[in-house]
């Protein structure tokens, strides 16, 4: 087991005997845990998401395609375990519509001073 797998691991069963300990501590409702695969091409990046999707038994999500999303999950209750690939045309749109981040000022209204 890779340290990456196993403090992963670790960490989640920390998270749950603390919240379990410690029960004024609000808990969330439910918890989505993210993979990601490396940045490649999208065929590559797809075709893991591919091999996730056969090892969990689930399917991949075709609404979010078009959106340029590629992912699949299974739940245990609330928490849901996501495999997702962020294509190259949704990476392309994010960075255009963010390039312009810090260079324009709206004006505020009054009342929000």
């Amino acid at each position: 087991m890779t340290n990456d797998r196993y403090d992963m691991i670790t960490g989640l069963r920390d998270l749950a005997d603390f919240l379990e300990t410690n029960p004024n501590i609000p808990a969330p409702r439910n918890v989505t845990i993210h993979h990601f695969p490396a940045r490649h091409a999208d065929d590559e990046m797809c075709a893991e998401v591919d091999k996730v999707a056969a090892l969990l038994g689930s399917e991949i999500n075709r609404n979010d395609v078009p959106h340029g999303y590629y992912r699949t999950s299974v739940h245990f209750g609330p928490v849901e375990y996501t495999a997702l690939a962020v294509l190259a045309h949704r990476r392309a749109t994010y960075e255009a519509e963010t390039s312009y981040f810090g260079c324009v000022t709206p004006d505020i209204p009054a009342c929000a001073t």
